[in-house]
């Protein structure tokens, strides 16, 4: 890692350059239905009220949530439209930020690396069998330096996808999750 890395809570360089994430940000990222309306509204502007019919829960519930990822900077408020019933209506868009949090949702909590899993895991049960593109499944013995390679290199490899992605805003949507965890054994 360079010494000019962006510098994590630990104090050390982040390996991806992406800024680490803050406690309050920490703390807003580890709960997977806000995860869920990050990833919506990073496709489109969505109301508080198509938010809550898409993920299927009760508005107030998801405004609690909107307006924690809008504090945190990862939400922020859209134009103004008219909606079809000629109502106003306050559509809410992500900043596209990114963050590091390799380690940092271990201090969100016993749930809070587990968020982002459930999050893909409801994503996948709503989306259907038929979505899966690929699944791997792995074990590897790595020492602490393959694995640090292994990271950075699929790092490398998602970042060139994401920086470019909205080169490709008309072709279908793609999720994913990378997740490299030591085994219990």
């Amino acid at each position: 890692m360079s010494d000019t890395a962006p510098l994590g809570a630990d104090g050390q360089a982040t390996r991806t350059g992406k800024p680490a994430a803050t406690a309050r940000e920490i703390k807003a990222l580890a709960h997977p239905l806000r995860l869920r309306i990050l990833r919506l509204c990073g496709l489109q502007e969505l109301t508080n009220k198509q938010l809550a019919d898409r993920l299927g829960q009760d508005p107030g519930t998801v405004l609690y949530h909107v307006r924690q990822l809008l504090s945190t900077g990862f939400l922020e408020p859209a134009e103004v439209r008219t909606g079809a019933s000629g109502a106003l209506e306050k559509p809410y868009r992500s900043t596209g930020r990114s963050w590091n949090l390799d380690t940092a949702l271990g201090d969100a909590g016993p749930d809070g690396p587990l968020a982002p899993v459930e999050a893909f895991r409801d994503e996948l049960t709503e989306a259907g069998p038929d979505a899966l593109a690929s699944l791997s499944r792995f074990v590897l013995h790595l020492s602490a330096e393959d694995a640090e390679d292994l990271i950075t290199r699929v790092d490398a490899i998602l970042s060139e996808y994401t920086d470019s992605d909205r080169q490709r805003s008309d072709q279908p949507a793609y999720g994913g999750i990378f997740v490299l965890h030591r085994t219990p054994d």
